[in-house]
């Protein structure tokens, strides 16, 4: 067998005298016996598989449905779903505001599982025997209310993500419609996917400051922070003609967010809410120099100003530990 890097780094350490022959034969018999991690090998194989099933389950439905017929299919999927949550609830943690034990990582797989299957059984229902009819909210509206009761109850941050998304599904399916009929033009949806992105994040704000789920704050402020950033950015620049939000509105509200997000970052040192402020709050104030102030009138200013605000964005990134005020570890 041959050497591995911990025995060629011994034996140079004991060669240069920093390491007595004793010292470096335990910790040489140490590396040889620890135990070895599987834990990413094991949840890749896990992910895998849980690919493969769904994969094969599916084409072999589609292959065989007319002799399994449709009843039997739902029966299966509900059965699954309800085995899966059936589980889940058996170990469940008991609930708090914090942050609680995790019951290990099969419950946890299932429970998610279980709200996929779900979602599944809900997209046939309403595709085979339209359950909903042309009551789409309603079907958005079921997984989102099913959804945040399992994420509070059971702590999980998977679906929570999860209801955060079937909840913008709902305000889509429940604004667009009428904006498409007013104006047909679906670009209407900026104002109310503004108001929902900032009412996540608002949302997420008031979990971290009252220890209300705090650990949830992250999923409300990523999802919510990007979905009000990209409506009014789009509001920015499609106008009220498109969007039905006045520039006068977007703009304080976008610098403001990303204020927001700027401050936010620095108090729980977050790298990603400071790019967000960072990268959508230099498009805001692009936008300020050249269409409202009028700062940057001609093709030399124009000019100039990508050079020098590309020069700092590369002191930003070089100090950007300083700004999160991130000490380094000695």
């Amino acid at each position: 067998m041959p050497p591995t890097f911990a025995d060629r780094l011994l034996a140079d350490l004991e060669a240069r005298g920093l390491l007595p022959p004793a010292q470096a034969a335990a910790l040489a018999a140490y590396e040889r016996q620890r135990p070895f991690s599987l834990h990413y090998e094991l949840r890749a194989l896990l992910y895998l598989g849980i690919t493969l099933l769904s994969g094969g389950l599916g084409v072999l439905i589609y292959q065989n449905i007319e002799r399994i017929g449709h009843g039997v299919v739902v029966a299966g999927i509900a059965a699954l779903m309800a085995a899966c949550l059936a589980y889940a609830a058996r170990h469940r943690p008991a609930f708090t505001w914090g942050v609680a034990p995790s019951p290990g990582l099969l419950p946890e797989y299932l429970l998610l599982l279980g709200c996929l299957l779900f979602l599944v059984l809900e997209g046939y229902l309403q595709a085979q025997y339209q359950l909903f009819g042309t009551r789409f909210g309603l079907a958005a509206a079921l997984p989102t209310a099913l959804f945040f009761g399992i994420a509070y109850g059971f702590d999980h941050r998977g679906v929570l993500s999860m209801a955060v998304t079937a909840l913008a599904s709902w305000v889509g399916v429940s604004i667009a419609p009428l904006a498409a009929y007013a104006q047909n033009d679906y670009a209407t949806l900026s104002g109310p996917a503004a108001v929902l992105g900032l009412g996540l994040g608002g949302l997420g704000l008031w979990s971290d400051l009252t220890n209300h789920k705090r650990h949830f704050a992250f999923a409300y402020l990523s999802l919510g922070g990007n979905l009000a950033l990209v409506a009014l950015t789009a509001a920015l620049f499609l106008g009220p003609a498109q969007t039905g939000v006045p520039r006068w509105v977007a703009l304080p509200v976008l610098l403001a967010t990303c204020a927001g997000l700027a401050w936010y970052a620095r108090r729980t040192q977050s790298y990603l809410f400071l790019l967000m402020g960072a990268v959508f709050g230099y498009v805001a104030f692009s936008y300020l120099c050249f269409e409202v102030l009028g700062f940057i009138d001609g093709v030399a200013l124009g000019l100039l100003y990508f050079p020098l605000t590309a020069a700092g964005v590369v002191v930003f990134l070089v100090n950007m530990k300083r700004i999160l005020r991130i000490v380094p570890r000695r």
